[in-house]
């Protein structure tokens, strides 16, 4: 079992390691996790949506895009202080990174300087920062890697082939470079995709071979469950099979052994024993809180729960500006001793419409 990064995957190779027997695919997948990472840690982020709705893309699983009705409320980007707020709320809560995603196309040249000043800020509280803005020009790119932006989120959604069948808006080539101007940029990238869409595996099959065949594995790969929402014309999209999301997971982790694999969108309907065939085939990182910019989440007391009972703990943050405040915050995480790290929301009402399902 080779331990080695590859760029060259052929789509028979993924196929045959996606379709062997269920338990020589999880421990493969658990012996490359273990290669690379603590098997017990989680990597743990929060994700705040700092402007909702209007979005003018068509992306078919998206109640953000302003060609669907479904009940989603307009709002304007967030001023930078609330973001701020927010941030500190997120990591007092015990989040290692924050993650804020605007329902653009693109951000507007006006919008940039108040996207400096988020990164700015919440990069001097010690936290890694993650944006998610739609394509960006060269320049953008450049602009807030110079502010201090650790992470970049773009996800190729799906495979170049069934592409077109859920975004018409903007080309697979218009995904991958966004994601060529974010590494020119020097930030890291956070790229993933969807899966639930009606799709066939081997459209599965084909966007891990995307990834996995990048000049540099994506640091973070998401992996969502569609979450469907009623008014986006995939709300009646038949279940993926649990087995069969397991199986995406594990084959991610194989394919790209150093990158964190996130349990991302579609936890809050997912059983605890698919978490934790999730988290034994390699997914190492998730975001908590109740909301996933406005798609529901597990609340954080599910979380801590789930933790407790597979034994797993927050990763320990490797990167902050500020090392005195990291190790305050690694000291609080570990304690878990804030009455606050978690709390009940359980009374969220569970058919509220959902947001951007695979965001991050």
């Amino acid at each position: 079992m080779t331990n080695s990064v590859r760029h060259d995957w052929q789509i028979d190779e993924i196929e045959a390691l996606f379709n062997q027997p269920f338990n020589d695919l999880m421990f493969q997948a658990q012996t490359v996790h273990r290669q690379n990472f603590d098997p017990n840690s989680v990597q743990i982020s929060t994700l705040l949506s700092i402007k909702t709705g209007a979005c003018p893309e068509d992306c078919k699983y998206c109640p953000q895009s302003a060609r669907y009705t479904t009940g989603i409320e307009k709002e304007r980007l967030m001023q930078v202080e609330t973001v701020l707020k927010r941030a500190v709320e997120a990591k007092e809560n015990g989040a290692s990174r924050f993650c804020m995603g605007a329902a653009w196309k693109n951000p507007h040249k006006r919008d940039m300087p108040y996207l400096i000043d988020m990164v700015k800020g919440v990069k001097a509280m010690g936290l890694e920062t993650c944006m998610t803005l739609g394509m960006l020009a060269p320049e953008q790119a450049q602009s807030l890697s110079a502010a201090g932006l650790d992470y970049y989120n773009h996800n190729l959604d799906t495979s170049e082939e069934y592409y077109e069948q859920i975004i018409t808006t903007r080309t697979y080539q218009d995904r991958l470079d966004t994601l060529d101007h974010v590494r020119d940029a020097g930030m890291k990238v956070c790229s993933g995709g969807i899966v639930g869409m009606g799709e066939q595996q081997l459209d599965r099959i084909g966007l891990l071979k995307s990834l996995a065949n990048l000049a540099h594995h994506p640091e973070s790969v998401p992996i969502n469950m569609l979450v469907k929402v009623a008014g986006t014309p995939l709300e009646d999209t038949p279940d993926l099979d649990e087995i069969e999301f397991v199986r995406t997971i594990a084959t991610a982790r194989i394919l790209m052994p150093k990158s964190y694999v996130r349990l991302s969108a579609g936890r809050e309907t997912m059983s605890e024993q698919t978490q934790a065939l999730c988290f034994m085939a390699g997914a190492n990182s998730i975001f908590y809180g109740c909301k996933l910019l406005t798609t529901d989440n597990p609340d954080e007391g599910s979380d801590k729960r789930l933790f407790k009972k597979l034994g797993l703990h927050p990763a320990r943050i490797r990167e902050a500006s500020d090392e005195a405040q990291s190790a305050q915050l690694l000291d609080e995480i570990a304690e878990q001793a804030s009455p606050s790290l978690f709390y009940d929301a359980t009374a969220v009402n569970k058919n509220n419409v959902g947001a951007k399902s695979a965001v991050l």
